[in-house]
C-alpha cells in the first residue's frame, strides 16, 4: 500500500489552523470517537449507514487505524473531539491521493469545518501531489453539495468496496493543484 505520510511512534504530524486540529488516529481514540459516530444522523446518506452502530464503528475504526492514514479531528477552542478523517490511496506515479472517510459530529454542521478539514489537507497534500480524489457514494447529497462548496469537480464514477463492507456506487471528484 502506498502512503502519502505513515504514521508511526515517531511521528507526531499534526495539520492545524485557528478552527481545527487534524491528529493522527491511535487505537485509544475509538471509545471517543465512537461517542461522535454513534449519531444515526450523521450516516442516514452514507452508502454504509450503520456505522452509528458499535459493529460497524469497529470495522470504520480498525480500518482507518490500519491505513496509518487517518486523523482524528479536534476543535481548536473547545478541543473538543468532532469526527475523523484520512488520506488513502496515494499514488506516486499519477500524483494524486484521495481524501475522504470524513463524519463530523452534527453540532458542528454548518459552520465550515469540513472545508476547513479539507483546506487543511489539500495544503499538505498539494506539496507532493497535483491531484486530490473524492469518492462521494452516490446517494450522499449532503456530502455532493459539500464537494461542490470546496471546489471538486465530479469526474466519474466508481463501485467501491469499503474495508470489510459491501461494495457500494460513489461518485468521483477531483481538485487540480
Amino acid at each position: 500500500m502506498s502512503t502519502l505520510f505513515k504514521f508511526n511512534s515517531d511521528f507526531d504530524l499534526c495539520l492545524q489552523n485557528e478552527f481545527v486540529c487534524l491528529v493522527p488516529l491511535q487505537n485509544h481514540h475509538f471509545d471517543s470517537l465512537f461517542e461522535v459516530a454513534s449519531d444515526p444522523l450523521i450516516w442516514e446518506q452514507h452508502p454504509n449507514p450503520n456505522r452509528y452502530q458499535l459493529p460497524d464503528f469497529t470495522t470504520f475504526f480498525k480500518g482507518a487505524i490500519d491505513s496509518d492514514q487517518a486523523f482524528l479531528i479536534k476543535d481548536q477552542l473547545s478541543n473538543e473531539i468532532i469526527g475523523c478523517t484520512r488520506f488513502y490511496d496515494y499514488d506516486a506515479a499519477s500524483k494524486s491521493v484521495f481524501i475522504g472517510y470524513t463524519f463530523i459530529a452534527r453540532s458542528f454542521w454548518g459552520k465550515g469545518i469540513n472545508q476547513q478539514v479539507k483546506k487543511i489537507m489539500m495544503e499538505y497534500a498539494f506539496t507532493t501531489v497535483d491531484r486530490i480524489l473524492f469518492h462521494i457514494g452516490s446517494l450522499n447529497i449532503r456530502s455532493q453539495v459539500a464537494m461542490a462548496r470546496t471546489g471538486g469537480q465530479k469526474i466519474g464514477e466508481q463501485v467501491v468496496t469499503y474495508y470489510g463492507e459491501e461494495p457500494k456506487l460513489n461518485y468521483i471528484y477531483e481538485i487540480l493543484k
